[in-house]
């Protein structure tokens, strides 16, 4: 029988394309493999695997997709809109990710460095988001996660949560901020005890918790400039 005539269902289980994924990870597996999942069916007479192959073959290799516009990708036998538009969106992504940077890559300076990087964001939202960026040993920024989203006055997050988060992508330590959705940045009486709570348990686990920034409408504060940690 030709093998092109081969179905997904007909490779063997450990081999397919998402169950290698799952098992070794996405860089394990091949540029035809990856667009088969991204393709998810093959046709009545090819699986996936085989019409990402022949699609890789006729337009010259991986980087022939970026040139394709949505019309010609439905050209090409066995591509309709829907996948068509599934590509050019998996493709977007790539391509916007390998231009996406953290901002600010360089270090952390000060307290005005978190405000600029958080202001825009924070600003104007009508619930208390409260915000943890995880810094290196040289204090240069490594992420950045939302722990929590609170009430219009309240903002609730456990120590727990931080660490995890900062253990998981390997902190040396953090800072936090949240924001005031009053717009006035003044902290509360919660916010210190909170913020007095984190710093105790980072001495525990290791793990330093520099300041805790709250945010206004154009306007921040730093507990830690104000001595209130």
């Amino acid at each position: 029988m030709d093998s092109s005539l081969f179905m997904l269902r007909d490779i063997p289980h450990e081999e397919r394309p998402r169950e290698r994924m799952i098992q070794y990870g996405a860089g394990a597996l091949s540029h035809a493999e990856l667009l088969a999942i991204l393709l998810r069916t093959g046709t009545r007479h090819e699986s996936a695997i085989h019409m990402a192959q022949r699609i890789l073959i006729g337009i010259g290799g991986i980087r022939g997709l970026i040139d394709f516009s949505l019309e010609e990708l439905t050209k090409l036998k066995g591509i309709g809109p829907a996948k068509a538009v599934q590509l050019k969106a998996g493709i977007e992504l790539g391509q916007r990710l390998a231009k996406t940077r953290l901002p600010d890559t360089g270090t952390v300076h000060s307290p005005r460095d978190v405000a600029d990087m958080l202001m825009e964001q924070l600003r104007y939202l009508q619930k208390e988001h409260f915000v943890c960026l995880f810094l290196n040993t040289k204090n240069h920024l490594i992420a950045q996660e939302t722990l929590s989203i609170g009430s219009l006055n309240a903002s609730i997050v456990h120590p727990r949560e931080v660490f995890r988060a900062a253990i998981k992508c390997s902190s040396a330590s953090v800072i936090c901020a949240h924001n005031h959705p009053s717009g006035d940045p003044t902290p509360s009486p919660e916010d210190i005890a909170m913020t007095r709570r984190l710093c105790e348990a980072g001495q525990i686990v290791g793990i330093d918790v520099l300041d805790h920034i709250v945010i206004g409408d154009g306007e921040f504060v730093s507990l830690k400039e104000q001595g209130l940690m």
